[in-house]
């Protein structure tokens, strides 16, 4: 069985590290652990900073199996020469060899039923509660259960992301920003050398019009000197407010050991609008498309 790329640790530097951004060295980020629901300390950390991190959700080995299941999925769209799911495109890069593989999977879990069967465990359950009445996974919406595989290597088109808010997406919806949880599940380790998921804390509350304006979406890629860089292992879990601003680094390793591979789920409300085979791509997308993505 293939095994995930894995880095020798989690976490090879200290937060009071200089490598560390400086948010790092002045917010502890606890290692919290989800029961059956947030803790009323959880829901304070969450709703204060806009994101919280979760160790252990699920086993080391379970990830790996999960992580199969990516690779498995990866196989056959490739092999089926698919471009886009429900109207969402793929997102593809090439191995030294030529060979390709997908880095970028939309409706993740409608596509393998052992990612689908590990969103019915019960604690999601109360990480919806947390969200507010009337919210749910949206398993067939937006981009349903998204699986990135960012790598820093010649043929990735997926090495980094630049800053962006979620909200975003609800303007071209023509919908009103609202709140919008990211549940994030780690395959693979996420030390601080393959990048990762960097967060300016606290932007959720900001007014709409920081929101959307306060950088260039997807444009600005350049560290930020309020940022904080959320590590994580295989296993974890997150959730980040996506009204906040947010990035995904560079790694500063290359390869096999760039690898970050990570899911994220949409927590959604309001009007239910289910995709499908027939569903027209979002025009944002073709904004994505113009910067790289």
């Amino acid at each position: 069985m293939q095994m995930p790329p894995q880095a020798s640790s989690p976490r090879t530097t200290e937060p009071q590290d200089p490598a560390w951004p400086r948010a790092n060295r002045v917010i502890s980020v606890p290692d919290f652990e989800l029961d059956e629901r947030l803790t009323p300390e959880q829901v304070d950390f969450l709703e204060t900073y806009g994101f919280i991190r979760f160790k252990r959700f699920i086993p080391r080995a379970r990830a790996q199996e999960l992580y199969q299941s990516v690779l498995e999925i990866d196989a056959a769209l490739v092999q089926k020469g698919a471009d886009q799911l429900n109207g969402v495109p793929l997102i593809f890069g090439k191995r030294a060899d030529g060979t390709r593989y997908v880095q970028r999977i939309p409706f993740a879990s409608l596509q393998h039923p052992a990612l689908h069967e590990f969103l019915q465990d019960r604690r999601f359950r109360g990480i919806i509660e947390t969200a507010g009445p009337g919210y749910r996974i949206g398993e067939d919406e937006r981009d349903g259960m998204v699986i990135n595989r960012f790598r820093n290597e010649p043929g990735a088109k997926y090495k980094r992301l630049g800053w962006h808010t979620d909200s975003l997406r609800d303007v071209f919806y023509l919908e009103k920003p609202r709140r919008y949880l990211n549940v994030g599940f780690y395959f693979t380790d996420s030390p601080l050398e393959v990048g990762g998921l960097r967060v300016l804390p606290c932007t959720h509350h900001q007014p709409i019009s920081s929101m959307m304006t306060r950088k260039a979406h997807f444009l600005d890629d350049r560290p930020d000197p309020y940022e904080l860089a959320i590590v994580a292992e295989a296993g974890d879990l997150t959730i980040h407010d996506g009204r906040m601003w947010h990035r995904t680094a560079l790694a500063t390793v290359q390869g096999d050991a760039s690898e970050r591979c990570v899911s994220y789920l949409p927590l959604m409300d309001g009007p239910i609008k289910r995709k499908h085979e027939g569903s027209a791509t979002p025009f944002y997308f073709h904004l994505k498309s113009l910067v790289g993505y």
